[in-house]
């Protein structure tokens, strides 16, 4: 099914205020998910070791910055979230909680690391400080062209773009992406015929410093009934 980017701002061609971002979207993300590891596990289920990049497509500035990486040393220097920015938190085992912070502002909150990312569908009016996750503008992406005739959105996916990211990991053994990095995103939502709620997120990093083409993956996440399990757990560096 072919998505069309349609604004929130478009949608009110049919007259009165547009709607919110909340008001707007095609499918509901709120909940708590579980990530489910099918893959990748050797990367993402504990600590790979050092030198072990194998599908990240790194430059030779990337492979010496990965060489080089000392966990003791970025604990030490209060760098211990360096493999939970929002380039590689979305890869870590755990649950994820996403909310509506405000009518528009997603917020995702994460176990791993104890992270929470703003999903703004307006930009701020300032840049702020970079920080772990970074910068995030979202916008739905309608299927079919969006609202037609102002009726119910026939779904879609959330696109996300993050900048203003903090240095840090892909992959939690030193696996670099700069400050410069660009983060691009997709979330799908479907459901399966025994009624089980999934989400694809299909992520894209573009950083030149240290790759030489963009790295993709795919993570998947199944809905819980509640957050009863909620732990979050801190940072770690190994």
């Amino acid at each position: 099914m072919l998505l069309l980017s349609a604004s929130i701002a478009a949608q009110g061609r049919q007259g009165g205020a547009p709607p919110t971002a909340r008001a707007a979207a095609p499918i509901d993300l709120t909940g708590t998910w579980v990530s489910v590891v099918t893959e990748d596990w050797r990367w993402r289920m504990r600590t790979p070791p050092k030198g072990d990049y194998a599908s990240v497509p790194l430059n030779e500035a990337g492979t010496k910055a990965a060489d080089a990486w000392d966990p003791a040393k970025d604990t030490a220097a209060g760098e211990q979230c360096r493999g939970y920015g929002a380039a590689a938190v979305m890869r870590m085992p755990g649950r994820i909680r996403i909310s509506w912070d405000n009518d528009t502002t997603l917020k995702i909150e994460t176990e791993a690391g104890t992270q929470t990312r703003l999903l703004n569908f307006v930009a701020p009016a300032q840049r702020g400080e970079p920080s772990w996750q970074g910068a995030s503008i979202a916008n739905w992406q309608f299927a079919g062209g969006g609202r037609r005739g102002g009726g119910t959105p026939r779904g879609g996916s959330l696109r996300i773009i993050t900048t203003n990211m903090r240095a840090g990991y892909l992959r939690k053994n030193g696996v670099p992406y700069s400050a410069n990095a660009r983060l691009t995103e997709y979330i799908n939502r479907t459901t399966e015929a025994n009624g089980d709620a999934w989400l694809v997120v299909t992520t894209m990093v573009e950083d030149p410093q240290n790759l030489t083409s963009r790295f993709v993956t795919s993570s998947h996440f199944k809905k819980v009934p509640d957050g009863s399990a909620w732990t979050p757990t801190p940072c770690s560096a190994s």
